[in-house]
């Protein structure tokens, strides 16, 4: 026969139960999320922002997240206005410059274009990182993600027009200055600091 249970035996239990709510919290946060950078990539597919794209890339999110359900990826780090606005904005005018690049390549006569294929690591090899960075590759045109090594958070990236050592270095250096936006954009404050510390051109091993 046993004694009456300690006092602070059900202690944990009730910590665990505290710690239920939060975790419901951020699950829903980070569901929030994902529906909104599906949304934002539909409607940069379509190239045009409207209240049909919008309901549309919302209904497209929400039924991704439904039927196609991935590893839970939790958001660790907080949205920096400033961060925001700078990615977009660079975002914007990569995209054209990317489109007016490829547009020359196409109408230039006897031009044949040559190609490399990147690795490039990460600095923060978070999947929400990853995601995030293969995303905003991607969608400039030029540059294509063909494989990505989650385990080593290295990308490998397909890169239009590379004819010298020097573009190659420029390409890399490009990929990993889009890393840093978003990181600056979205991070974690030890995120940051982790970019921050590490030059742009530095090879890591």
């Amino acid at each position: 026969m046993t004694g009456p249970e300690p006092a602070g035996a059900a202690g944990p239990e009730r910590a665990g139960a505290g710690r239920g709510r939060p975790t419901r919290a951020r699950r829903w946060r980070d569901q929030g999320l994902a529906v909104g950078g599906l949304v934002l990539v539909w409607i940069l597919l379509w190239g045009d922002l409207s209240w049909g794209n919008l309901l549309g890339g919302l209904l497209v999110g929400v039924a991704v997240l439904v039927f196609f359900p991935l590893p839970a990826v939790s958001f660790g780090g907080r949205l920096r206005l400033r961060g925001l606005l700078v990615f977009a904005g660079r975002f914007v005018v990569e995209l054209v410059v990317a489109s007016l690049h490829v547009a020359r390549i196409a109408v230039q006569p006897g031009y044949t274009p040559r190609s490399a294929i990147l690795a490039v690591r990460l600095l923060v090899p978070t999947d929400f990182n990853l995601a995030l960075t293969a995303e905003a590759i991607s969608l400039v045109p030029g540059t294509l993600i063909v494989e990505v090594d989650r385990d080593a958070a290295v990308l490998y990236v397909h890169v239009l027009d590379i004819r010298t050592p020097a573009d190659l270095a420029a390409a890399r250096e490009q990929i990993r200055t889009v890393e840093r936006r978003i990181v600056a954009a979205v991070g974690s404050a030890a995120e940051l600091r982790q970019v921050r510390s590490v030059p742009v051109d530095k090879e890591l091993p």
